[in-house]
């Protein structure tokens, strides 16, 4: 009778050989691709500061439209400066989930984003009217916690620094549905033509629910209370003295062009 060739040991071999294999051929691949995925999230990245902006687009023309209409510039939030971008400040920005060296963390009290940590710098973007000169709005990035996640998104304001003329939700784990409206379009038209800040950087833009719109006011979304909060409580937290006030009062008193 012939002795079997299969043991313990041989299958051990057999497994960590194939797990080499496959290691390798993921790892590959990922190495292969990393450049392609940069680019990706740049392009989505773009498409979004587009949207934020109302600027019109198509899948084809995104990227040249923004090439003509969009200016990138890094915001030190400690020291109020605007520098215009490098391709290593870009490649940053096109990673969602780091969009800045972390700078300090926050106290519970002062973080009611829930943001955690606060960066040093952070991404800047102006868009032009379509003759490249006028200035159509400023899209400042902002995220706060939601009910499943972190919400991530780009705020545009007009030339005057404080009418809101854009929101873009362009990232988050919120319950489709539900929080997720966050997303849509009918709820975002709602911002359009609020006022973010007054002309003494008091905040005036709310989320709430029965909200009164000549108070610049917009309704909380239905079933998503947790969501609407953690919108609204992003609002207080970037506009405020703690991140983008300061700068905001620059703009408003023409020291930015």
């Amino acid at each position: 009778m012939a002795k079997s060739k299969e043991t313990i040991g041989r299958t051990f071999i057999v497994v960590i050989a194939l797990c080499l294999v496959c290691s390798i051929i993921v790892s590959g691949a990922a190495v292969g691709l990393k450049e392609r995925q940069e680019a990706n999230a740049a392009l989505a990245m773009q498409r979004s500061v587009l949207t934020a902006a109302g600027i019109e687009f198509t899948g084809n023309t995104a990227e040249s439209i923004y090439a003509e209409r969009v200016r990138e510039y890094r915001l030190n939030l400690e020291t109020q400066e605007l520098v215009e971008a490098g391709e290593e400040a870009l490649a940053e920005a096109a990673d969602v989930q780091d969009q800045g060296e972390v700078k300090r963390r926050l106290g519970r009290d002062e973080d009611i984003a829930g943001i955690r940590d606060l960066e040093q710098r952070t991404m800047f973007y102006i868009a032009y009217e379509e003759d490249g000169e006028t200035v159509k709005s400023y899209v400042l990035p902002v995220r706060g916690a939601g009910l499943w996640g972190m919400m991530y998104a780009l705020l545009a304001l007009e030339s005057d620094g404080k009418t809101i003329a854009g929101l873009n939700f362009y990232e988050h784990n919120e319950t489709a549905g539900l929080g997720g409206e966050i997303q849509n379009p009918r709820w975002i038209n709602n911002f359009i033509g609020k006022q973010a800040v007054d002309d003494d950087g008091t905040i005036e833009i709310r989320v709430t629910k029965g909200a009164n719109p000549d108070q610049n006011e917009v309704d909380a979304l239905s079933g998503a209370t947790i969501t609407s909060n953690g919108v609204d409580r992003t609002f207080q937290f970037w506009l405020s003295d703690k991140a983008y006030g300061p700068f905001l009062t620059k703009l408003r008193e023409g020291e930015i062009e």
